[in-house]
């Protein structure tokens, strides 16, 4: 019974996110709690959330540092700049811009060997679960997705082929030819040495061209095939989405994986066509055909519990109402031959949900007024449903209007997302940049703030992308009396949204293929020296980043999808979450560290380095030299402006922090370092790859860092 009513409450939630960020009709809530159960039945398949315990009662006693760091013990120890020293009175803590550190571990160790005391940040450890989430998935993506995904695209396509010949001649003759060029591009995408069936070949080459050429926004020759290229309902394709990027860079067969995974999660066979709703019915008729269902569910479901559920109309929807319409067991020939039931399966089709998130390029709203119409449909193995994506939805043009110049919020900000979440200041910085003047956005945002806070814990770690959104939301939370004094300020609060952006930042580089994206529309130190160190404490985000390693190890292993070395990995940095975590507690507490907690301290390092090596194996990085060519700079593209711009985020080289510690009753300084980040428009055509991204770096070419970081950041 229990267990049953921790279901329900997930369920419930779940259509109060999408009603309030979709605005969908009370028509369909039963298509919403279908797959609200097909959510929660896929993340508890693969492993529970298991809560870490968070004991601690701040009760630091407030200090100062006074004018020219005269009560800090241990001044002397660093070269600051005078704008770094005013900042680091008056806040207790700077920022020091660096160009050299291309890793964290790089400079905790420089720390070791100086010696001097290391201040461990939470951006460190975010960064941790970064390079494994990233490895894993690209192992798995490597290893077990790919063949799989070769193996059913080949699968479907000779079922297709027989499709196509049965049905020669009749009303559904288009349709059938039209997924027989569906999945030889993808074919042709995994494998270039494929043949491509004679009927569909000029077709299939011309799709490939503009997937190659990264051609941008232009009507797709394969699914309007058949169709009025003229009309304004004619499917529209960004083919610059087509471009490898993320760890999908990394070799010849993930570069194609990622192509046809793409092909396969964004092309949408529209509800409002008949033609191509005929083309949806039909993939669904061959995926119920011998293992082929199982080899769809073995690629589906890993991906899901990275990630989160499709957003479009998928196999298992159109599976039931195929069964409920026509009867389990319908063949091409009651399809083809009983329009009667045909109409029934249209009327029930329309009642099912909409996506929330519009990944389809649509422009002016006199053309194509109805936005539900242009994109709802079927996607093969459509892309997924995020928070932060579904949040973008409702603060960029159509949801919200012209401001007062005339203007359209073409593309979102990042600060929209921890602002939605709940971050005073993230919003107070958007509305001093004027991007709250748009007519309706303050409305929405309101709205968006109402449901996400009722959002209950089973909502927020439902698979790792939630969760990993969960963790980071303690960056959001003030710190008040009993904090240290350097988190107690305006700078601190922004020094977390920065951390925040940039760890969000990691989670859309590593989840570019599958997450869904928004488109408005239109060694040993000294002796003698004490270096006794620091702990940023924040002990509810390492309990969560403790909870979201154990969810994952657990979810992997339960699917036999991780080895052994992968494993004792994920352990040691579990464990290395729960030592920061109850470190953070006694800090807070003001209980004295032991010999040993300061020794892990000092050593942090090195264990940053050994996480980092065996992340980037199955790449054959094994020595730390090869950081030049490896380091933690990424940039993700995560909205698109259908006028030519994408939002591009990324991370930078690794910024040096010195923060006013209170160690033994008394005042020191210790250095630590935190994620650098940018935002900044790009041209559509040219969507950023890490190594064009780490070309600008290098050469100096990057954009300036946000204004609002000024009060935290020494230039």
């Amino acid at each position: 019974m229990q267990r049953k009513g921790i279901i329900c409450a997930w369920i419930i939630s779940i259509l109060l996110l999408i009603a309030a960020i979709s605005g969908c009709s009370s028509n369909s809530g039963q298509a919403g709690q279908d797959n609200a159960k097909e959510t929660v039945a896929l993340a508890s398949d693969f492993a529970a959330y298991k809560n870490v315990p968070v004991n601690f009662t701040p009760a630091l006693e407030p200090y100062e540092v006074k004018p020219g760091l005269a009560n800090v013990t241990n001044k002397e120890m660093f070269q600051l700049s005078p704008e770094a020293k005013r900042l680091l009175v008056e806040n207790g803590f700077v920022v020091v811009p660096n160009q050299h550190h291309r890793e964290f571990f790089m400079l905790y160790e420089i720390n070791l060997y100086d010696p001097m005391p290391s201040f461990i940040t939470t951006d460190s450890m975010l960064h941790n679960y970064h390079l494994f989430f990233c490895h894993l998935l690209r192992v798995i993506e490597k290893d077990r997705l790919a063949p799989e995904v070769k193996e059913l695209t080949a699968a479907m396509l000779n079922a297709s082929q027989k499709q196509y010949a049965a049905l020669k001649g009749s009303d559904w003759e288009n349709a059938a030819r039209r997924n027989i060029g569906f999945f030889a591009v993808a074919g042709k995408l995994l494998d270039p040495q494929i043949t491509v069936p004679e009927p569909v070949m000029q077709v299939v080459k011309e799709e490939l061209r503009l997937i190659e050429n990264s051609a941008g926004i232009s009507n797709s020759p394969l699914m309007n095939m058949g169709q009025d290229l003229k009309s304004p309902d004619t499917l529209q394709e960004d083919y610059s989405q087509y471009i490898p990027r993320g760890h999908y860079t990394t070799d010849e067969l993930l570069q194609s994986y990622f192509k046809a995974m793409m092909w396969y999660g964004r092309m949408t066979f529209r509800l409002n066509s008949e033609d191509e709703t005929k083309s949806a019915v039909l993939i669904t008729s061959a995926l119920g055909q011998s293992d082929f269902k199982q080899k769809w569910d073995k690629i589906y479901q890993p991906t899901s519990f990275f990630v989160g559920k499709a957003d479009d109309l998928s196999y298992p929807q159109y599976r039931e109402l195929l069964d409920k319409t026509y009867g389990t067991g319908a063949g091409l020939k009651d399809l083809a031959s009983d329009d009667k039931k045909w109409a029934a399966f249209m009327e029930a089709a329309a009642e099912l949900e909409s996506p929330v998130i519009n990944s389809i390029p649509i422009f002016e709203k006199d053309i194509q007024p109805d936005r539900e119409g242009a994109i709802k449909g079927f996607r093969f193995m459509g892309q997924r449903f995020t928070l932060d994506a579904a949040v973008f939805q409702r603060l960029v043009y159509r949801d919200v209007k012209e401001n007062s110049q005339g203007e359209r919020r073409m593309l979102p900000r990042g600060l929209d997302i921890p602002a939605a979440m709940g971050s005073e200041e993230a919003y107070a910085i958007l509305e001093a940049q004027e991007e709250t003047q748009y007519e309706g956005y303050p409305d929405n945002m309101n709205k968006l703030r109402q449901y996400i806070t009722g959002l209950d814990k089973g909502i927020w770690t439902q698979n790792l992308y939630w969760s990993w959104l969960y963790t980071l939301e303690p960056l959001l939370q003030e710190k008040g009396k009993g904090y240290p004094s350097f988190m107690q300020s305006q700078a601190w609060n922004r020094k977390d949204l920065n951390s925040f952006l940039a760890g969000w930042t990691e989670l859309k580089h590593d989840t570019i293929l599958f997450a869904k994206q928004v488109y408005a529309e239109m060694g040993g130190g000294m002796a003698g020296v004490d270096d006794r160190g620091y702990v940023e404490p924040n002990p509810h985000l390492y309990a969560r980043l403790a909870a979201l390693v154990d969810m994952t190890r657990d979810g992997l292993s339960s699917r036999n999808l991780l080895d052994q070395k992968d494993r004792d990995s994920l352990d040691r940095l579990e464990q290395l979450a729960l030592s920061l975590k109850t470190i953070s507690e006694k800090e807070l507490s003001d209980i004295h560290l032991t010999d040993e907690e300061y020794e892990l301290i000092r050593s942090y390092g090195g264990q940053l380095e050994h996480f980092w090596l065996e992340a980037l194996s199955d790449i054959g990085v094994d020595h730390r030299s090869a950081i030049a060519e490896n380091p933690a700079a990424l940039v993700a593209d995560v909205a698109t402006d259908p006028g030519g711009r994408v939002l591009q985020e990324a991370t930078g080289h690794i910024f040096e922090i010195y923060a006013v510690v209170p160690v033994d009753g008394s005042l020191r300084i210790a250095r630590g370092g935190v994620y650098s980040h940018y935002e900044f428009s790009w041209p559509l055509s040219d969507r950023l790859t890490d190594k064009n991204w780490h070309e600008l770096l290098n050469s100096g070419q990057t954009p300036p860092l946000a204004g609002w970081t000024e009060t935290f950041i020494a230039q």
